[in-house]
């Protein structure tokens, strides 16, 4: 069963911003243009991250 607050309420907004942060902010900084974009990217993989645990994520115990 998938944890659609995970999913949906953290993963994808995190992926949003990091994809945001990368494309639109890090091309209009001059001096640190380098560090915004690896921010931003990091925030996106770390979304992607929360989204693919969100959809493995079950509150019962699996039991085999």
């Amino acid at each position: 069963m998938a944890s659609k607050a995970i999913s949906l309420g953290v993963g994808i907004p995190m992926i949003v911003v990091g994809a945001l942060m990368a494309w639109l902010w890090a091309p209009a900084e001059t001096d640190m243009q380098s560090t915004v974009e690896f921010v931003g990217s990091l925030i996106g993989i770390l979304g992607v991250i929360f989204f693919i645990s969100g959809l493995f994520y079950a509150k019962e115990q699996v039991v085999q």
